[in-house]
């Protein structure tokens, strides 16, 4: 194992102790970062390239949904990940939970292009990537209010994201934000935004990510009642006019 597999396999330790990658999924997690590197060359997926900065950054960062959710409550369930980019964290927890059904969503054309080639060397078969914009695909009745998980790791404020994510999330379902320790700020001004669209933040983790000064906090936001049918709005509104 290299030093980076070490501390990442160490650091997951210390989120979750009863959850341990295999060594076949450390190989799989190589494969992703060389990857990475290698198309990183010709177009901008990441600023992070040192090795140990992806896996803890993006590797270990991605798994730290287990802070909210085990194992056990991810198995069989249809996942999809909202502006993936390079697929943090929806590529990382397909490896990581091989009986999790993933979807990959982006809205350029060449970072699909790259996680389906990556996906393809990984030989991962529960993994589905799709370019599309997410004001367009919420609103195609295949994905609307079809997804248990909806994932997001983005900069966009709460309020903005949930306008994006929470129609794909079937009611019951849950969408978890991914966020700085600055998201206790927005939520400030984000509870109406998420009640209109039928959803109710649950919880709000916050941790230190494992190694690191990096302050992290995972937003667990439950599906309570469907979302109106003109939510989202068309492209571009939900971040000019955020929902308050």
């Amino acid at each position: 194992m290299t030093k980076s597999e070490n501390d990442l396999v160490a650091s997951l330790a210390e989120i979750d102790s009863s959850f341990q990658l295999s060594d076949m999924q450390l190989q799989q997690l190589r494969i992703f970062y060389e990857n990475l590197i290698k198309w990183n060359e010709v177009m901008n997926l990441t600023t992070i390239t040192e090795e140990n900065d992806v896996y803890v950054k993006h590797f270990l960062d991605s798994l730290s949904l287990l802070k909210v959710m085990t194992e056990d409550d991810l198995s069989g369930k249809k996942l999809i990940d909202v502006g993936t980019g390079a697929g943090f964290p929806g590529l990382v927890l397909a490896i990581a939970f091989p009986k999790l059904n993933v979807t990959l969503m982006d809205s350029l054309n060449k970072r699909i292009g790259f996680l389906q080639d990556t996906v393809d060397k990984l030989n991962v078969h529960n993994v589905t990537c799709i370019h599309a914009r997410a004001e367009e695909l919420a609103r195609n009745k295949q994905y609307r209010e079809k997804f248990d998980l909806v994932v997001s790791r983005a900069v966009a404020n709460i309020a903005t994201l949930s306008e994006y994510d929470l129609p794909f999330v079937k009611v019951g379902g849950t969408f978890v934000a991914y966020k700085s320790e600055k998201a206790e700020e927005e939520l400030k001004t984000a509870g109406k935004a998420i009640e209109i669209l039928g959803g109710e933040l649950t919880q709000a983790e916050k941790f230190t990510l494992p190694g690191t000064d990096y302050e992290r906090c995972l937003l667990v936001i439950d599906k309570r009642k469907p979302t109106a049918g003109k939510y989202p709005r068309k492209a571009g509104t939900p971040s000019k006019e955020p929902l308050h």
